[in-house]
């Protein structure tokens, strides 16, 4: 995530530890974008965000729940993109569909520090309450699309259960998200783009399930 131009967000004069969590946050998502994960430390971003070393422990008792509430925060702006994407089903479910699917990869694309912290740091969901809310919240926007596409396919289609569909499509996403949507093609050059990808991947799974006319 990119710091806004001529905006200072790290320590300045009259600076009150009453947003100091936020400064750490922010620092944290500097170093993932900058460093990746390896690089990361709650030292390096307490001097990133111009605070002494023990600062970051009135908030964050190590590096994880740290990277924890990045997660956190990456799953609430995530989930907001989704919902806003699927839109309540309009223009029509399918197309709605796609577009949640396009969110997940412009999330992917433009936040690469939420997006590393939430699926490649090795933080579990389980381990906070507020995290697994977060996260429970994105999967709720993408199991919604699902189930609404699922109803509005003819009877005589067959399909997995909401929530495994669900899965087999976040599955979907994230593959091709972490393959080309990150800026490091991990198949070499290809003449699509991720989008396009995706999209076909999402229609050519949606038609063998009978869910969309194969024709």
């Amino acid at each position: 995530m990119k710091e806004s131009k001529g905006h200072d967000w790290r320590r300045r004069r009259g600076y009150h530890h009453g947003n100091l969590k936020e400064v750490l946050v922010e620092a944290a998502r500097q170093l993932l974008e900058q460093k990746g994960t390896e690089g990361f430390s709650l030292t390096e971003a307490a001097r990133l965000a111009g605070v002494s070393a023990a600062a970051p422990y009135r908030h964050f008792r190590d590096r994880e729940a740290l990277l924890s509430e990045v997660a956190r925060t990456g799953f609430e702006r995530f989930a907001s993109q989704l919902e806003e994407a699927w839109n309540e089903g309009a223009p029509s479910p399918l197309k709605a569909f796609v577009n949640v699917g396009h969110a997940y990869l412009a999330f992917a694309r433009e936040e690469p520090a939420n997006y590393s912290a939430m699926f490649e740091v090795g933080i579990s969901v389980e381990d906070s309450s507020e995290l697994k809310a977060a996260a429970d919240r994105a999967f709720g926007a993408l199991r919604a699309a699902c189930q609404m596409v699922i109803n509005s396919a003819p009877k005589t289609a067959t399909h997995p259960p909401g929530d495994l569909m669900s899965l087999h499509v976040w599955s979907m996403s994230h593959g091709v998200a972490t393959l080309f949507s990150k800026g490091k093609p991990g198949c070499g050059k290809v003449p699509l783009s991720s989008e396009e990808i995706l999209e076909a991947g999402i229609l050519i799974y949606l038609k063998g399930l009978g869910v969309i006319p194969a024709d």
